[in-house]
């Protein structure tokens, strides 16, 4: 999903137009409904942004899959859940989340996604973090070196 260089990291763009996704996704048919219910609900709520109508609009012109989807105007808020994936490096990941507002800042929505304690995903996703740090600042990896050591 975030290996595009031309265009910003975008599920629904994922989800419909990269054949990778069917495999990231472990519930793809669940993730592809609920991104184009999202999207309904957005479109709904903003109607003149044009980015959105952009990108609703190249999904209905490159996916029949979409398309399909879009037709049946399913509307639903999504504020909690759960997103199940597939890592390349640690496999499943089931991941329960919590959507929060900023009222201060209409539009805004940070997605918080967790593992439950001591859960194989949480190992996985502690496993990632520790593999994370060993990145030094120009994105090579340090071999057996964990950030701040010489």
């Amino acid at each position: 999903m975030l290996a595009d260089p031309v265009r910003p990291a975008n599920s629904a763009r994922f989800a419909f137009l990269n054949p990778r996704a069917r495999e990231f996704f472990t519930d793809w048919e669940r993730a592809a409904n609920d991104i184009v219910a999202i999207l309904r609900a957005e479109a709904g709520r903003s109607p003149y942004d044009r980015a959105l109508s952009d990108l609703i609009g190249e999904l209905s012109t490159r996916s029949e899959t979409f398309r399909t989807r879009w037709a049946a105007h399913d509307v639903r808020f999504h504020r909690t859940g759960a997103k199940r994936l597939c890592h390349p490096v640690v496999g499943d990941l089931d991941l329960a989340f919590e959507a929060m507002e900023f009222p201060g800042d209409p539009g805004l929505t940070m997605i918080i996604y967790s593992a439950e304690p001591g859960s194989p995903t949480s190992d996985s996703l502690r496993l990632l973090a520790s593999w994370a740090a060993t990145v030094d600042e120009t994105g090579h990896a340090e071999a057996g070196h964990t950030t701040g050591e010489a």
